[in-house]
């Protein structure tokens, strides 16, 4: 069942601002094939969103009819409180940068940027005084007379970035904005997209299947599996408390053990797992016998080559992988039942005495908060 966020009063309306982009029960239908599924969120003004999921979850297919690309089988898009499902693409007060950038090859940056303000018979004069902010909000002012070909691809997004916003769209989608560019280039470039998002005040919607991206540019993320949206929340609300098993194993890295709950107080619960005995510092909203999974954070978890003091929380295994990348080293651990634990651990000390090898055998343990206890 997808996650609909759930709207507020009648009362509360009255109060609150309404919501700048409002999807109500969006579904999209190929044939027999449902590709988006009762699909309900709002967007505030100003937001940056991201649709964050694997390939085939209907993430782009959900940024497609927002641009209108795509019509829904059914469902309403409300932008300011008007639906647009039935508005062409070219009658939204939308602007869609897509991966490939598709800048005109044959034409200049600045020719490139001034494309849609032509087409829609804008005066020359004020063509040239936007393409010209446009050029300096992406640090591209001296840039104007080149073609694509001689820019690099860091340059060649900024320009698609600025065509976009040259139009001074309500809404701007970005479908896997930075997928063409390396790894070093594409971190620069996300906190650069940012700041001249923010800058312009454009609300934006983000489709991209790294969640790094997602967490480093989003206010807020929809996590997407089959067409439904499993989780929404701020970057770290989705990473440190998922939902669901989807959730926690889609975003970052995670350690997950099944078993059962074995007491259950409101301020505590003990879970029985193959590997050992885990103590939860908070309560759940479950029952005695229930089978439920357990979530660890790989940077949640310290090993040892000395038994922990504590009664839980801890396991015992061999050092079959370990990788040291500098700031911080990975241990993965096989325990007795065969399971493999990922422990990542900061690198704090510049000549520790601690220097485990391959074949050693460690304790892994963690605090009774770094868990969560996931029921689906």
């Amino acid at each position: 069942m997808a996650l609909v966020e759930t709207t507020k009063s009648a009362d509360s309306d009255k109060t609150q601002p309404q919501p700048f982009l409002q999807i109500n029960n969006l579904v999209k239908d190929f044939g027999d094939n449902r590709v988006v599924n009762n699909v309900s969120v709002t967007i505030k003004k100003g937001e940056i969103f991201a649709l964050l999921g694997s390939s085939g979850c209907g993430k782009s297919t959900l940024l497609r009819m927002l641009a209108g690309f795509e019509t829904p089988t059914s469902g309403e898009i409300l932008l300011n409180g008007k639906n647009i499902v039935a508005d062409a693409p070219y009658h939204r007060p939308i602007n869609m940068m897509f991966q490939s950038y598709a800048l005109f090859p044959h034409l200049t940056v600045w020719d490139n940027i001034a494309f849609g303000l032509r087409r829609e018979g804008m005066p020359k004069e004020e063509i040239a005084d936007r393409v010209e902010k446009m050029l300096g909000l992406v640090q591209l002012a001296s840039f104007g007379k080149r073609k694509p070909y001689q820019l690099s691809g860091g340059q060649q997004q900024r320009v698609a970035l600025a065509r976009s916003l040259a139009k001074r769209p309500q809404l701007l989608l970005l479908d896997e904005p930075l997928a063409a560019l390396d790894k070093k280039l594409r971190e620069r470039t996300q906190l650069e997209l940012v700041n001249i998002i923010e800058q312009v005040g454009v609300t934006c919607v983000m489709v991209t299947h790294d969640q790094e991206e997602a967490m480093t540019m989003a206010s807020r993320i929809a996590v997407m599996s089959a067409g439904e949206i499993l989780q929404i929340g701020k970057p770290n609300d989705v990473y440190e408390t998922p939902n669901c098993r989807f959730v926690a194993d889609f975003i970052g890295s995670v350690n997950m053990f099944s078993g059962t709950v074995e007491v259950d107080e409101p301020d505590h619960v003990v879970v029985r797992t193959p590997e050992c005995c885990h103590y939860v510092g908070h309560g759940i909203t479950g029952t005695l016998g229930m089978p439920v999974s357990i979530a660890i954070r790989p940077e949640k978890i310290a090993v040892s080559a000395e038994q922990p003091a504590q009664e839980h929380n801890y396991v015992h295994g061999e050092v079959i992988e370990l990788a040291y990348l500098g700031s911080y080293t990975v241990y993965h651990l096989k325990l007795a039942s065969g399971m493999v634990v990922k422990a990542t651990v900061s690198n704090t000390v510049r000549h520790g005495a601690f220097h485990p090898k391959w074949g050693d055998k460690l304790y892994a343990h963690w605090d009774d908060d770094a868990m969560v206890v996931l029921t689906r």
